[in-house]
């Protein structure tokens, strides 16, 4: 197919259910939280936090090997690369930055020393990753996870919810759909029956 024509190819539209599993720990926090390790697959992840019934999506990633990448997060996390939020104010849905991370390369071994010689800032680091909560997507399709992280994210960009404003921007994302690729109705369900909701994934 060319070029997908919304009139003509409606009816080749198909419905595709995704199974997340999870909540995981962030790595190297599984005895404090009683929680299971991230499992190392390819996939789609999501960053997410306790928030009244359920859990609420902070930000979308794809990886290969979740065992490699989230040792990555959490060395950039260390060197004040990420941001760092109140949690109290985020598990209530509000953005509240103690920390402003994405440091240039010009700036990033000012930026590393500047964050480690602050202990608020490390207190506050270890409280968000303890807090953080983990949903995975198991893929092994490379486009399938980039079009399931871009549609994630920019829905919660672009929803008009209150508690969207904590998710991150800025994110280089590729795009949802090409033209040339069939539109997909994602169905999400969540493993874990305990789960009720997460807030920012959508359920079709």
């Amino acid at each position: 197919m060319e070029c997908f024509c919304r009139m003509k190819d409606a009816d080749k539209i198909k419905t595709e259910t995704f199974v997340w599993s999870g909540p995981f720990a962030w790595s190297g926090y599984e005895n404090e939280t009683g929680l299971d390790s991230i499992p190392d697959v390819e996939g789609v992840y999501l960053w997410t936090f306790e928030y009244e019934d359920g859990y609420l999506l902070y930000l979308a990633g794809v990886t290969k090997s979740m065992k490699t990448r989230f040792q990555s997060h959490s060395r950039t996390f260390k060197n004040g690369g990420y941001t760092v939020l109140d949690m109290g104010a985020a598990q209530k849905g509000i953005r509240i930055e103690i920390w402003h991370g994405w440091p240039s390369k010009e700036n990033e071994k000012e930026c590393k020393e500047a964050f480690n010689a602050d202990t608020v800032n490390l207190e506050k680091l270890k409280n968000q990753l303890y807090s953080m909560r983990v949903f995975i997507l198991e893929s092994s399709d490379k486009r399938l996870r980039e079009r399931m992280e871009a549609a994630l994210m920019h829905s919660l960009v672009y929803s008009k919810e209150s508690w969207a404003d904590l998710a991150d921007r800025g994110m280089a994302l590729n795009g949802v759909r090409y033209n040339s690729e069939m539109p997909i109705i994602a169905k999400n369900i969540i493993e874990n029956k305990d789960v009720k909701k997460i807030y920012g994934l959508f359920d079709e």
